[in-house]
């Protein structure tokens, strides 16, 4: 993983700060520059432009998934270790609410190849350690069987993305925590029920 220097991290989260006050529309480096007291000449040395700006946002955002995805323990039982990753995630949206507004926009990424490329290879290893792990718990007998792995992981997948669109798009609303329980329980429900 990309390594950022201190001032990288923090025109980062300056980044992210803005976008979560004002809109995605607002990140330019201008007003990037003035909210950290530095000139836009100084900001370039550190990024090229905003692109490689919400690259490091979603680099940024790989790092903390790929901590989850290693901080579970091989020895609790596959099903328990995807219901914690799923808690993990909704703990990382609901800790930094802005990354959900990020990651979910499309319309950021599509015409830009390496931020498409980006979202689209988080997305990926999350279903494939998602898949792995029910692919795991089926062999254990643990995870229903009659159903693909790979399917389980897409069905999974969608119920975050939808409850925590939904979360972002409503303004934080709702509990996303309570909320994210209520749908883990129902995952749990889902993949055990024969």
């Amino acid at each position: 993983m990309q390594e950022f220097t201190k001032r990288q991290k923090q025109i980062i989260e300056a980044a992210i700060g803005i976008i979560a006050e004002r809109g995605i529309q607002y990140l330019t480096i201008k007003n990037l520059a003035k909210s950290i007291n530095l000139t836009e000449g100084a900001l370039y040395r550190h990024f090229s432009n905003k692109l490689e700006i919400l690259n490091g946002i979603l680099t940024l955002f790989k790092g903390q998934i790929d901590k989850n995805f290693k901080s579970t323990d091989s020895k609790t039982p596959s099903l328990e270790q995807l219901l914690n990753i799923i808690a993990n995630q909704i703990d990382i949206f609901v800790e930094k609410p802005i990354i959900a507004a990020v990651i979910f926009s499309e319309e950021i990424f599509q015409n830009d190849k390496l931020l498409a490329d980006n979202v689209l290879s988080i997305m990926n290893q999350n279903l494939e350690v998602m898949v792995n792990l029910i692919k795991t718990g089926q062999d254990a007998g643990q995870i229903r069987q009659n159903i693909p792995a790979k399917q389980l992981g897409n069905m999974v997948m969608g119920s975050i993305r939808l409850l925590v669109t939904r979360w972002r798009l409503s303004g934080y609303a709702f509990d996303l925590k309570k909320e994210g329980d209520v749908m883990i329980s129902s995952i749990r429900t889902m993949l055990t029920k024969q």
